[in-house]
């Protein structure tokens, strides 16, 4: 077992590569488009969100909307898809995890680090319409690692424990769907962090995916700096969230073959 637990110094890594070489391969299997669908996917529900928000509600500013919805869609469509493809990571590699003596904890990581694949695609095309479209380039672009590693920080941690209860309980995907749906409502995808009633706003704020969108736009839509606050209330829930995912999962994790 001791071998079991040394993912995070290196041993590993190998193994994660090809675990994600594999996840992104798979994916776009027998697929025309293939890995362009990671472009064609945000633009089209852009284009959807944003017919609404400027001819239905409207909007002014077609472009300026486009690309505060955008700024979004890309973090959202990050947290769903990896949450979702994260929880089933164990049960869906559980052949492989019965004959290769590696950490159980590869499968999740793995998992979110191909969807990483896709949020860089998705991440290049926004910077992009800001450059085209937007204010252009700004210091604060700096900004942008740090927060979109806190995201994957969240998801990681999510995962981790998701991964580990749906072992144990097959509902768990169905509730990861739901909550997925409902997330989608509840973070500020195209409308306005102004349009949220006062008393709900720090509430938000702690909500890691709604601040990365938050945030997203204060650097590339206002070009300022992130508010401290909101950067500060992400580091401390992902940090957290990630903490607990690791520790959830190393105590789950002992009984996994009684269950796969």
């Amino acid at each position: 077992m001791a071998s079991r637990s040394r993912i995070w110094d290196g041993d590993y890594w190998f193994a994660v590569a090809s675990l994600v070489e594999k996840d992104f391969k798979v994916r776009y299997r027998n697929m025309w488009l293939g890995a362009v669908w990671s472009l064609v996917s945000p633009l089209v529900m852009m284009t959807v969100l944003t017919f609404v928000s400027t001819q239905i509600f409207t909007s002014n500013g077609l472009m300026e909307r486009a690309l505060s919805i955008l700024c979004g869609l890309v973090p959202f469509n990050f947290f769903s898809i990896g949450w979702s493809t994260g929880t089933t990571s164990v049960l869906m590699n559980s052949s492989l995890l019965k004959r290769v003596p590696v950490p159980r904890q590869i499968f999740p990581v793995a998992s979110v680090l191909a969807n990483c694949v896709h949020l860089v695609i998705q991440i290049g095309l926004l910077l992009a319409g800001v450059l085209i479209f937007g204010r252009g380039l700004n210091i604060f672009w700096l900004w942008l690692p740090l927060i979109c590693i806190l995201e994957v920080l969240f998801v990681l941690g999510l995962v981790l424990i998701f991964s580990a209860v749906n072992v144990y309980v097959r509902d768990t995907r169905y509730v990861v769907e739901s909550a997925s749906t409902i997330m989608f409502w509840l973070v500020p995808v195209f409308y306005s962090f102004t349009l949220i009633p006062p008393q709900y706003r720090t509430i938000y704020e702690f909500n890691p995916v709604a601040a990365l969108v938050m945030m997203l736009r204060t650097i590339l839509m206002d070009g300022r700096a992130p508010v401290h606050f909101t950067l500060a209330a992400m580091f401390l829930v992902s940090t957290v969230t990630f903490a607990a995912g690791c520790l959830v999962f190393r105590k789950l994790q002992s009984g996994f073959y009684e269950y796969l």
